[in-house]
């Protein structure tokens, strides 16, 4: 569902991202994990057709992303970071803009609407002006807009960021829930999730690929077997130790 093919991006003389390649099915949740500055959102934005890459390429669903740009959008629900929207424009007025974009009109675009928000649980914030909503509601508004079109491929970009630990769960227990019938891939700097709702997990850093296995796998290349200690492991300064199993996941 979603191809990544050596992927690599510069922006005045610096590399972003150098040959990443890896592929997401239907059913996977991939957890893309790295620091500041590792070329993830990069990475997503070439996939979801938002940047152009310098070589390799990006496939939505057997579309290519810079080549076939409509048809690989059309498959893909996509939550950038920081997400924009009009903030004198509801939520709900949101999602149906964003639905009338896609070509959707009358009941199906109603029902396609209502469905998102309720997911997403705006509740009364639905109807609320997007600039006077706290900076969750305006993320989960940015999320259900997203997945209004029900895109069998989703790139979510910090989809927790901003919302608290009640929201986070109900985020996450909504990717659960899409999870076996799409291929999602979620950024994330909360290493927790990637326990709660990933089935593989990639770590990326100076925009190269170094680790790309399952969570329970990539925690054993930590010194205590945890995420968080992997992710220390894999991401460490270059002259710091770095651990000799770190090559061993699928790259």
């Amino acid at each position: 569902m979603i191809l990544a093919d050596q992927l690599v991006k510069r922006f005045t003389g610096r590399t972003a991202v150098h040959e990443v390649s890896f592929t997401v099915e239907r059913g996977e949740v991939l957890g893309f994990l790295g620091p500041n500055g590792a070329g993830k959102s990069t990475t997503m934005r070439m996939i979801a057709g938002c940047l152009e890459p310098d070589a390799g390429r990006a496939l939505v669903d057997g579309h290519d992303s810079a080549l076939d740009r409509q048809a690989a959008q059309s498959r893909l629900g996509y939550l950038p970071e920081g997400a924009p929207a009009y903030p004198a424009m509801s939520a709900r007025g949101y999602v149906r803009f964003h639905l009338r974009a896609r070509g959707f009109s009358g009941e199906a675009l109603t029902h396609a609407c209502e469905t998102a928000l309720k997911r997403a649980n705006l509740g009364a914030a639905a109807d609320k002006p997007i600039g006077a909503l706290s900076k969750g509601y305006k993320r989960r508004a940015a999320l259900a807009a997203a997945i209004a079109h029900d895109p069998p491929v989703l790139i979510l970009d910090e989809p927790t960021d901003g919302l608290d630990p009640n929201q986070k769960d109900g985020v996450r227990a909504l990717i659960n829930e899409m999870a076996p019938k799409k291929a999602i891939i979620i950024s994330t700097h909360l290493l927790e999730e990637v326990d709660a709702i990933c089935s593989r997990a990639i770590v990326i850093a100076g925009g190269r690929l170094l680790a790309d296995d399952t969570p329970h796998a990539l925690a054993r290349l930590g010194d205590d077997d945890t995420i968080g200690s992997a992710f220390r492991t894999l991401t460490r300064p270059a002259g710091e130790a770095i651990s000799e199993r770190a090559g061993s996941g699928r790259t």
